[in-house]
């Protein structure tokens, strides 16, 4: 839609337009896109029954909204999505600090510049990407910040009294009348800045040293906040809290599946990359996995929450990985491996949160443990619980395998290419027949990497000992490790 061609208040006055508030702009364009079935949040995935009906009615009931969850679950995307349901063009009087509605002047100068000038006061038109502004709430943010201040410059230069409301410079909430204005992690704002938000919530004044301004300011405000911040940081003040109508709870993805397409969708791969390496789903839900491992492990602060932009940071490094081993070998083709997971351990480290147990074993232990642990629940998933048919008796479907190690041990390299990694694998009796019987769907290398997770799997339910090399990983039988205790790569 192009911007509209009213000039003045008399052409727009002319062209029917007729004012409104901006939580009803955004309510109306919201309930014209649900009756036409349109799209709305795209790219938030799995909210669709729990947090997006709620921001939905939010919406519908006019309300300032506050989300709160842990990091990494969308809370500032949804506010920023928001900006699609307002209108794309919208008048302002030309010259507004306050982006003021040419029918609806708020302040005095603008009252007072249209009894002079009427119909012929010159107007602007603002777009619906203007009309967003931001705010992080940290310690050092000030009441001058957020409302304004009078400002000695401009008082000088334009020769005005202190006494002249002029002189005042308006902070960033005034700055976003008939704007979506967020306050992001709002329990870190000193409680006494928070003061400052109740009369604009409710009464819509505001006071600036001195002055007591009646500005009937026209916000839709969104305020996100972590959980834990209530108790470790600051806390939301209780009138503040009182005004904001709507509390919304976000969560993280209820299942795999969810994660997966996240992570696909924000994972910034570069098309040499994409072109370079390949990769099985499995690979990708063992990432994903980590992450949930992580959110119920002993060692993870679970009030700080583990953020989705681990499993995404975790996905770039996993294809960085292989893609640095393609590089180093002269391959234009590969493919992930088991071993390009100790890729991903910086990427782990990095977004967790240790409690005091964790901060003994130190972040690289634990975040090797996760991937243990993530190998251990899918190997279960994807092939017969070794410890299952233990307790049943039943024929043993790895027993030629381990039977193998018996007499063989198995090196796999990091950086080893693809020809001689698969000739590795493929020498370990029946462990080519192992994913075949169970998997027969998977073919070329993405077998070759169903094969490798097998032998991680095995090793971490007992059946193989797996010993970390510098330079890659060493499988034997479990009983001649026990003997062997040098751990040397000879």
């Amino acid at each position: 839609m192009k911007q509209p061609k009213a000039k003045t208040i008399g052409e727009l006055k002319a062209s029917g337009y007729t004012p409104k508030t901006i939580k009803q702009e955004i309510r109306d364009n919201l309930v014209a896109r649900m009756k036409a079935k349109q799209p709305m949040f795209e790219g938030i995935l799995g909210y669709d029954q729990t947090v997006i009906p709620d921001v939905q009615r939010s919406i519908l009931s006019r309300h300032n909204m506050i989300l709160l969850g842990l990091r990494g679950q969308a809370k500032t995307r949804i506010a920023r999505l928001m900006v699609d349901l307002l209108d794309e063009w919208v008048p302002v009087l030309e010259g507004s600090e306050l982006n003021e509605d040419p029918l609806l002047p708020i302040t005095k100068q603008s009252i007072e510049k249209i009894a002079e000038l009427g119909d012929k006061t010159p107007i602007t038109w603002l777009h619906r990407s203007d009309r967003y502004a931001e705010k992080l709430a940290t310690p050092d943010v000030s009441v001058a910040d957020l409302i304004g201040d009078v400002d000695p410059i401009k008082a000088a230069n334009m020769r005005l009294s202190y006494a002249d409301e002029r002189v005042i410079h308006f902070g960033l909430v005034p700055r976003s009348n008939r704007c979506i204005f967020v306050i992001n992690e709002l329990p870190d704002l000193q409680a006494r800045i928070q003061v400052s938000l109740f009369n604009i919530l409710q009464e819509g004044d505001v006071q600036i040293r001195g002055f007591k301004l009646r500005l009937p300011l026209d916000i839709q405000f969104v305020f996100t906040a972590n959980p834990e911040d209530y108790t470790n940081r600051g806390s939301i003040v209780t009138p503040l809290k009182d005004r904001i109508e709507s509390q919304i709870l976000t969560h993280y993805p209820k299942d795999i599946a969810i994660s997966k397409s996240i992570t696909l969708q924000e994972a910034e791969l570069t098309a040499e990359q994409k072109a370079t390496v390949g990769y099985s789903d499995l690979a990708l839900t063992l990432n994903e996995q980590i992450a949930v491992e992580a959110r119920s492990s002993e060692f993870v602060d679970a009030k700080s929450g583990v953020s989705a932009r681990l499993t995404i940071s975790a996905f770039e490094n996993l294809f960085s990985a292989a893609e640095r081993r393609s590089i180093i070998n002269g391959e234009d083709k590969t493919y992930v491996r088991m071993g390009d997971f100790w890729g991903i351990i910086p990427a782990i480290t990095g977004k967790i949160e240790l409690v005091y147990e964790g901060e003994q074993e130190g972040p690289y232990i634990v975040a090797q443990n996760l991937l243990s642990k993530s190998i251990r629940t899918l190997f279960a998933e994807y092939f017969p619980n070794p410890e299952k048919l233990r307790k049943k008796k039943d024929a043993n479907p790895y027993q030629v395998i381990v039977d193998w190690f018996n007499l063989n041990t198995l090196d796999i390299l990091n950086e080893v290419k693809d020809k001689d990694y698969a000739h590795r694998l493929l020498a370990v009796d029946g462990l080519d027949d192992l994913v075949k019987k169970y998997h027969p769907e998977v073919k070329g290398p993405e077998k070759l990497f169903y094969m490798e997770f097998v032998l991680h799997g095995l090793a971490e339910f007992s059946q193989l000992n797996k010993h970390q090399l510098e330079t890659g990983v060493r499988f034997k039988d479990l009983l001649g490790a026990m003997f062997d205790m040098s751990g040397g790569e000879n």
